[in-house]
């Protein structure tokens, strides 16, 4: 039994160390971006030495990736709330994109997250795949999924449809609030809301 209790506390232990580290990760990328960024900086500013990152993180791409896939997990889960997909197919909608929407701007640190992938994609492509790969296409595969699967909904393509939906929510937030747009062409939410409901149920129900 006291190996077992060993062996747990080791693991919880690990699971701090790791969540410290990356909480140390994201305020040196966010500060500095991923090209200026080194592993002496992360170590310092989650206060662990250089060693004990490497031992959870075998290099920057990795960290930042792990980076990557824990804010897609939390977004996900938020999001993608099982008992938010039962009833009224406009509603469900109505209030997938309001928490998109309302997640990303309640948040400003996702906000920078998104500029920093977009800044630094043209010299570490690698970053921008791997936001693709954790982020963008689990959510265009879920909304895929339920929009096959509703009654409600005759589409020929329900990917397509899934990535114009995600795609407009996406440029609403990247002009909006990434590239400072909303004072130039501010738009309320409601009115890219009401816009997806009619592209979606004007020829799609019953």
């Amino acid at each position: 039994m006291a190996r077992a209790k060993s062996s747990e506390v080791e693991k919880d232990t690990g699971v701090e160390k790791v969540e410290q580290i990356l909480k140390g990760a994201i305020q040196e990328f966010l500060a500095h971006g991923y090209a200026a960024t080194s592993m002496d900086r992360v170590a310092l500013a989650a206060g662990v030495s250089k060693a004990t990152v490497y031992s959870y993180f075998r290099d920057k791409e990795a960290l930042f990736s792990a980076l990557v896939e824990q804010l897609a997990q939390k977004k996900f889960k938020v999001i993608w709330d099982t008992e938010k997909l039962a009833g009224n197919p406009k509603e469900i909608i109505r209030q997938l994109v309001t928490t998109v929407v309302t997640q990303a701007l309640v948040e400003p640190e996702y906000l920078t997250f998104m500029r920093l992938i977009i800044g630094e994609s043209g010299r570490f492509p690698n970053l921008a795949k791997t936001f693709v790969r954790y982020i963008a296409k689990p959510n265009i595969d879920k909304l895929t999924e339920y929009l096959a699967n509703c009654p409600d909904f005759k589409l020929a393509d329900p990917e397509a449809t899934a990535r114009i939906c995600i795609g407009a929510v996406v440029h609403f937030i990247l002009l909006q609030e990434v590239m400072h747009g909303k004072e130039i062409m501010p738009m309320e939410v409601e009115r890219l809301i009401d816009g997806l409901s009619e592209l979606l149920f004007s020829r799609t129900t019953t």
